[in-house]
């Protein structure tokens, strides 16, 4: 394969990724009508995948604390993007806080090519962090993809979500598609987009967060479409006419998904936590792109980071 075939299919990969979260994410918080429990076991059984520090007593009974109490909780929602014969990146990192004592939940968008210490490795993007721990141990990535994102934002993360996935346009078109609301008008793989409102098949949504090229604000103009599209699906999810279609959702879900979350912890969000999804507010990291070494990186002042842990620690230990 040549390298512009590559690259192409790069480029067309990672929006699958993205609905692969989406997809988790509409049966976590969706609403707890919609999870269909005797339908879901051997599905979630399959998804449960603990991390080696999962091990740790403490860490477990601290966790169960947290859920148990309905204290808030960190989520790091992350897309991988694997082929044949490469141990992937990943391509998406979401950051979510949710305060069931609030009904409120944060989403912050972690851009791919941020500039961060990766553990044991040195100064990176945050993304090469999965294929570092992957390439040193099968399952390794995840682990350390999350113990990068703790260390640099110096926050706690309690549960995990890794996605590969190309169900975006299946799960979307399950759901009978999504409506967001589009402040800039834009084409994209021969798809027309006007500004206001808009109602997206999968095909559709598919190319709506895809676009990068004519926004003027580049990859934070695609993570806010991501996320618009994510709080959209979650708002049909909750609808009655999406709790009908459980079974096409699970099916699209398969093997595709892996998660600390065991049974007992995924129906507590779904019974504690699924309030959080009427007060959804979302954040973006301020950086400025510079080239280190001959490598182009989105740098993050110390000012941002602080600012970033200030503000879901706020939001975490709001009652």
């Amino acid at each position: 394969m040549s390298r512009l075939n590559d690259r192409s299919r790069k480029r067309k990969k990672w929006p699958f990724i993205v609905g692969g979260i989406i997809l988790f994410f509409i049966l976590v918080v969706g609403g707890g009508a919609f999870f269909v429990w005797n339908q879901v076991g051997k599905v979630v059984e399959s998804m449960h995948s603990p991390l080696e520090r999962d091990n740790d007593p403490e860490r477990q009974d601290e966790i169960n604390r947290l859920y148990s109490d309905s204290d808030a909780v960190n989520i790091l929602l992350l897309g991988v993007d694997e082929r044949d014969g490469d141990v992937g990146r990943s391509d998406t990192m979401i950051l979510l806080s949710l305060n069931p004592r609030t009904d409120s939940m944060l989403m912050l968008s972690i851009p791919r090519d941020t500039y961060v210490n990766i553990p044991d490795r040195g100064m990176d993007k945050i993304n090469h962090a999965y294929a570092f721990g992957e390439a040193a141990q099968t399952g390794g990535g995840t682990e350390l993809s999350v113990e990068t994102v703790e260390e640099a934002f110096d926050l706690p993360i309690h549960s995990y979500v890794r996605v590969n996935m190309e169900g975006f346009q299946q799960g979307i078109d399950a759901l009978g598609g999504v409506t967001v609301q589009n402040s800039t008008a834009f084409s994209q793989d021969g798809h027309d987009f006007s500004e206001g409102n808009l109602t997206l098949n999968g095909e559709e949504a598919l190319s709506y967060i895809r676009m990068r090229k004519e926004d003027s604000r580049g990859d934070m103009g695609r993570n806010e479409r991501q996320r618009n599209v994510i709080v959209a699906a979650m708002d049909e999810a909750a609808s009655f006419s999406s709790i009908t279609k459980a079974g096409n959702i699970l099916d699209i879900l398969g093997n595709n998904v892996q998660t600390d979350l065991d049974m007992k912890r995924l129906q507590t969000l779904f019974t504690d936590y699924s309030g959080t999804r009427n007060n959804v507010e979302t954040m973006e990291i301020e950086g400025d792109g510079q080239t280190i070494g001959g490598v182009w990186y989105y740098v993050v002042p110390d000012d941002e980071f602080n600012r970033i842990r200030s503000t879901i620690t706020d939001h975490m230990e709001q009652k």
